[in-house]
C-alpha cells in the first residue's frame, strides 16, 4: 500500500531523516517507533504529502489520511463540521450543505469510536482528549486506503483507547493499511503486525512483532539499557502544601507526595487543575502551606507557589513564534533580568542548564515550534520548574514523550516530591498513575468516586470507579 525508498529530509541545522525506507502492506498494522526527534512524525508527514522529501521517493497505492500528534482543529466550527471538513454532503441546491446528513455522518463516525459527543458542539469548548476523538473521526471520514496515526492515544483514557483499537481491527479486516506511532509499548505489542525502529533519523531495523520482545525493542530505540521502573513505595507524609475546598471537590496534597488523579474523558480532571491555576473561575477556597490565597490568574498562582504544565502544549503551553530559551524563561523573567533589561548571558546559561537537566534535544536559539512534540513537552516542564514552585500540577506530563524521556520525567517527579514539593499529576495512562503515584484519586462526573492506594489496587479497579454509574 505504501512504499518509501531512501527518503531523506533536513531542516535548518537538523537532519530529520537519512535514507529511510519503509514498506506497508494492506490489512496490516505497521508500527513506527523511536525516541522523540527520531523522525517518525516527519516521515508520516512526507507519506501524507504534507512535506516534500529532499531525496528519495514515495509510492502510494491509494488514498492516505493522517491523524496528527498535534491537534489541528477548526475551533470555531462544530464537531460535525470538523469531522466532515472537505467532504461535506451536498444539499438539494448547488453550494448548500445538507446539515441533517452532516450531523448523521458525524454521529455514525463518533459511534464507531464509542464517543458520545454532540455533533453540534463547538470544538473550542472540548477537552484535548475530545478533540483527539474528533481528529480520529475526521480521518475515518476520508475512507482512506491507508491511515497514518501519530500518537493517537496520547491524550485518550483507556476506555476511549479501547474503542480506537476496535476501529483499527475493523479497518485492517477490510484491507486498510495502518501506520501507527506510539510510545506506549503495550499498545505496540497488542495491535501491531510489524515494527520499524528509527533512531536519530535513520532506519535501525524492521521486525515482525513476534520476533522481538519489549526490552529488545527499547534497546533498538534508545541504543542503551534503561533502568527498570521503580514502583511507588511508602513515603513520609509531610504537612499539607495544597488544600482545595471547592463546591463538589475537596482534596489536599502533602509535602513529599505525588497525588495521581485518574478518570475518563470529561470527568472534570483538567477543569479542576485549571481552576486551581487561575485559568478558570474559582468557586471555593485554596490554601498553600496553610495560607489562604486568592487566585484569579496564572500570575497569582505562580506568586502563591503553584506551577502547572497544561495538557495542550500547542494551545496553552508553548509560544510558537519564540525560541526555546525565550519559552523557558517566559514565566520567570525576574531571574534573568537586571531592572527592565534581559541579561542575555544569564538567559543563555539558564536555558542551557534546563536543556541539559531535562535532556532536551535542541539548541537554545532554535524555534520552539520546530521541536518534536516530546521535546516541546520537556520545555514546558522546564519552564514550570524555573518558577520554583511548592506545588507542581502536571496534566498529562508524558503525553507524546518517548519511553526513555518518560523514565526521566518520572524520576524527576520523584526527586521533586522527595525534596519537599507536592505534585499533583493528572494522567490518562493508568499504568503511569499506578507506577508514580503515592495516592490515587479517581474522578467521575466532576466528583471524587474513590481514593486508592497504588500498592493495593489495579487498573481494572481504577476503571471501575471511573466508569459512569
Amino acid at each position: 500500500m505504501i512504499q518509501a525508498r531512501s527518503v531523506s529530509k533536513s531542516f535548518p541545522g537538523v537532519k530529520a531523516l537519512a535514507d529511510v525506507s519503509l514498506d506497508v502492506a494492506p490489512g496490516r498494522v505497521h508500527a513506527l517507533v523511536g525516541e522523540n526527534g527520531a523522525g517518525k512524525s516527519t516521515l508520516l508527514r512526507i507519506l501524507a504529502g504534507q512535506l516534500a522529501a529532499d531525496s528519495g521517493e514515495v509510492v502510494l497505492a491509494g488514498r492516505v489520511a493522517l491523524i496528527h500528534q498535534e491537534l489541528t482543529p477548526f475551533p470555531e466550527l462544530t464537531v460535525a463540521e470538523n469531522i466532515c471538513m472537505g467532504r461535506e454532503p451536498v444539499g438539494r441546491f448547488p453550494g448548500w450543505i445538507d446539515r441533517g446528513a452532516l450531523r448523521r455522518r458525524a454521529e455514525t463516525l463518533l459511534g464507531r469510536l464509542g464517543c458520545a459527543l454532540a455533533p453540534g458542539r463547538i470544538v473550542r469548548t472540548l477537552s484535548v482528549a475530545q478533540m483527539q476523538m474528533v481528529e480520529i473521526a475526521r480521518a475515518l471520514a476520508r475512507e482512506a486506503d491507508a491511515v497514518l496515526m501519530d500518537e493517537p492515544t496520547s491524550a485518550l483514557p483507556a476506555h476511549e483507547a479501547e474503542a480506537l483499537f476496535a476501529v483499527i481491527r475493523d479497518l485492517t479486516s477490510h484491507g486498510v493499511a495502518v501506520v501507527y506511532t506510539s510510545h506506549k509499548m503495550d499498545e505496540i505489542f497488542r495491535i501491531s503486525d510489524t515494527v520499524t525502529v528509527l533512531r536519530d533519523g535513520q532506519h535501525v531495523g524492521t521486525r515482525a512483532i513476534g520476533e522481538v520482545d519489549e526490552q529488545q525493542l527499547i534497546a533498538l530505540m534508545v541504543g542503551r539499557k534503561l533502568d527498570a521502573p521503580q514502583a511507588a513505595g511508602a513515603f513520609e507524609r509531610g504537612d499539607p502544601v495544597l488544600q482545595v475546598f471547592f463546591e463538589n471537590v475537596s482534596f489536599e496534597a502533602r509535602r513529599g507526595e505525588i497525588v495521581g488523579i485518574a478518570g475518563l474523558m470529561g470527568a472534570g480532571r483538567t477543569e479542576l487543575a485549571c481552576a486551581i491555576f487561575g485559568l478558570a473561575p474559582v468557586k471555593g477556597e485554596i490554601r498553600v502551606s496553610g495560607r489562604r490565597v486568592e487566585i484569579r490568574s496564572p500570575a497569582d498562582a505562580i506568586a502563591a507557589g503553584i506551577a502547572m504544565v497544561t495538557e495542550d502544549r500547542k494551545g496553552s503551553g508553548i509560544v510558537p513564534g519564540m525560541s526555546l530559551k525565550e519559552n523557558l524563561t517566559l514565566a520567570s523573567l525576574g531571574r534573568v533580568c537586571h531592572g527592565p533589561w534581559i541579561d542575555r548571558r544569564a538567559e543563555n546559561e539558564t536555558a542551557d542548564g534546563q536543556i541539559e537537566a531535562l535532556g532536551i534535544k535542541a539548541r537554545r536559539d532554535q524555534a520552539v515550534d520546530s521541536l518534536s512534540g516530546g521535546n516541546q513537552q520537556k520545555v514546558m516542564i522546564a519552564k514550570a520548574l524555573l518558577t520554583r514552585p511548592e506545588v507542581l500540577i502536571l496534566d498529562e506530563p508524558t503525553r507524546g514523550i518517548d519511553i526513555g524521556a518518560k523514565a526521566e520525567v518520572h524520576g524527576m517527579m520523584r526527586r521533586l516530591a522527595r525534596s519537599g514539593k507536592a505534585i499533583v499529576m493528572i494522567s490518562s495512562d493508568m499504568a503511569e498513575v499506578l507506577a508514580v503515584s503515592d495516592r490515587i484519586l479517581v474522578m467521575r462526573s466532576g466528583e471524587w468516586s474513590a481514593e486508592l492506594d497504588p500498592r493495593r489496587t489495579t487498573q481494572e479497579e481504577i476503571l471501575k470507579f471511573a466508569m459512569p454509574n
